[in-house]
């Protein structure tokens, strides 16, 4: 099975030696309009194809289309993301990564629907669900999405799962870093929760392409479970 995975974010430069190429993309502009081609998804920011080389290392055999909500700087509103969100869906998607949320409790109705239409298509979005401060996140830390924590002690790698008190679902973590860059330090690369969850798709994938069909609640389970990536 190849497992389709839509990366949120501010596009790809798919020629980028740790992407080399994507399916396929759009870009979902302000004005309403959605653009797909090359030329309308190409990242301008760095930040979208860092995380969809994060995914590629771990998940080569995924189908990764870049679908561009940011461009000249890393916000973006509400309907373009739900937008996004939508079209992931109607592409048949099987994984959404997304490495940005909000905090705003006021989004949490749009979100929520947003979350559930995706689930009942077998769609499951990956995203964070909160920072390092304790601020809570959405879509993250909704019910049916794999919701990821930053552990910046965890291994490339793995990845940790953890139980919180009172909670129905778990929250997974993983390393904060991306691919690393030949002659860079770590610390002077992007880093963040950002590439927690693009580790995380990758290892969402990977369980996927083993388990073919399976729904967001399924697969939440399966990672929780016991599993080499």
């Amino acid at each position: 099975m190849t497992v389709r995975i839509a990366i949120i974010d501010s596009g790809v430069f798919a020629a980028h030696p740790h992407v080399q190429g994507v399916a396929g993309g759009v870009s979902i502009d302000e004005d309403g309009q959605d653009r797909e081609g090359p030329e309308d998804y190409v990242d301008r920011l760095g930040h979208g194809t860092a995380v969809t080389a994060a995914i590629k290392e771990k998940a080569p055999d995924a189908a990764l289309y870049a679908v561009r909500v940011f461009d000249r700087t890393l916000s973006t509103s509400l309907p373009r993301l739900l937008r996004a969100i939508d079209w992931a869906v109607r592409a048949e998607m099987h994984l959404i990564n997304l490495s940005l949320g909000t905090s705003r409790p006021e989004h949490e109705p749009a979100l929520s629907a947003a979350v559930q239409n995706a689930a009942a298509r077998g769609v499951t979005i990956v995203s964070a669900a909160q920072d390092e401060d304790g601020t809570r996140w959405l879509p993250g830390s909704l019910p049916g999405v794999i919701g990821v924590r930053v552990d910046w002690n965890c291994p490339r790698d793995q990845y940790r799962v953890e139980m919180p008190p009172a909670a129905d679902l778990p929250t997974f973590h993983a390393s904060g870093y991306p691919r690393p860059i030949p002659g860079v330090p770590p610390a002077r690369n992007l880093n963040g929760i950002s590439f927690a969850v693009a580790n995380m798709t990758a290892f969402a994938a990977r369980a996927l392409e083993t388990s073919p069909g399976t729904g967001p609640a399924v697969l939440i389970h399966l990672l929780a479970a016991p599993f080499t990536p």
